[in-house]
């Protein structure tokens, strides 16, 4: 049983926040496919400090996602403290500080898994964070730095410390970033040394990867990333299984088209703009295609337009090509 604050849920599946993913409507998709709970995208400190638009755009949260956590990243103490007050005025359910976030850019200047070099640092920062503010704060990160430097029990125990709600654990260090397989074991390893929640992070692309998550670990919940790009309606999918023990969800083209359109639609809404929703949302079609026959075709043509009626007209056409090619074969 997970329980954060005012959550209290069993054995439940979360979007991870992703950079460039994440905002509302993908969140709203999620959340229609079976997502417990679903996070912003990762928001600088210093540009929410410094009031920049994009930066608080980033956070902002609606009532139909509720529960959702808004995570905020940065490698200095006061801009992060300044941040987290700043974020429980929007009143999210949870806050989340990124101790996670791999790539150069942000770990070498002491932010995300930057922080795993410093657990002391760590500590005091979340201490701190948790003595401003009243909404449950939780933190996002890894095993640690590299595979010489797995600290992960030290830094797990100094986070309980410090007033840490839960704990999610991406079980890769932040040298391996999304290579090679994450090591589940260490949930069980954090559990034996801290009290509250671990949630499991990392490798899960699939209904039977939470599953074997479940089974094989004593993890309070499981978080989806880059699967969850690809397949949005891995939650829905997870849920039949860990339920009913099979999955009743049918991943046919007409489905996928029906999802992917309807992700199209509520992103045109965000934006208030179809081409400005339309670009960005071309890196999704690599998922929503993905094994279908002929597709490479579809996606090529799907560059060219940037207007929502074009874009629907090409996928019924595609469906019709998908369901005739079926019907020759099955006779």
């Amino acid at each position: 049983m997970l329980k954060i604050g005012n959550i209290e849920l069993n054995k439940p599946l979360l979007l991870a926040p992703m950079e460039d993913v994440t905002d509302i409507a993908f969140r709203k998709l999620c959340k229609e496919l079976g997502a417990d709970i679903v996070y912003t995208e990762f928001i600088n400190s210093d540009g929410l400090v410094r009031s920049n638009k994009k930066t608080h755009r980033k956070m902002e949260i609606t009532e139909q996602e509720r529960p959702v956590g808004i995570q905020i990243y940065g490698g200095n103490l006061e801009p992060m403290i300044e941040s987290a007050k700043i974020v429980e005025g929007l009143n999210p359910d949870i806050i989340d500080i990124n101790a996670g976030c791999w790539v150069k850019k942000v770990a070498n200047r002491g932010a995300g898994a930057g922080l795993l070099k410093n657990p002391e640092f760590m500590g005091t920062m979340v201490k701190e964070i948790v003595k401003n503010v009243k909404l449950p704060v939780t933190v996002k990160t890894r095993i640690g730095w590299d595979e010489t430097t797995i600290n992960i029990q030290e830094v797990a125990k100094r986070l309980e410390e410090a007033g840490a709600a839960a704990l999610t654990i991406h079980c890769r260090t932040r040298s391996q970033g999304h290579s090679g397989e994450p090591d589940w074991s260490w949930i069980d390893r954090v559990k034996e040394v801290v009290s509250i929640p671990v949630i499991l992070n990392g490798g899960i692309f699939s209904a039977e990867d939470v599953k074997r998550a479940f089974e094989t670990s004593a993890a309070d919940g499981v978080m989806i990333a880059r699967g969850a790009i690809e397949r949005p309606w891995i939650f829905r999918e997870a849920k039949e299984l860990l339920e009913y023990g099979e999955i009743k969800f049918e991943d046919t083209p007409e489905k996928r088209f029906e999802i992917a359109l309807r992700h199209l639609k509520y992103s045109i809404e965000l934006k208030n703009d179809e081409r400005t929703a339309i670009i960005p949302f071309r890196k999704f079609w690599s998922g929503y295609l993905k094994g279908l026959k002929n597709s490479s075709k579809v996606k090529q043509e799907m560059m060219k337009y940037t207007e929502y009626a074009p874009i629907e007209d090409l996928l019924m056409r595609y469906l019709e090509e998908l369901n005739a090619t079926e019907s020759q074969l099955s006779n």
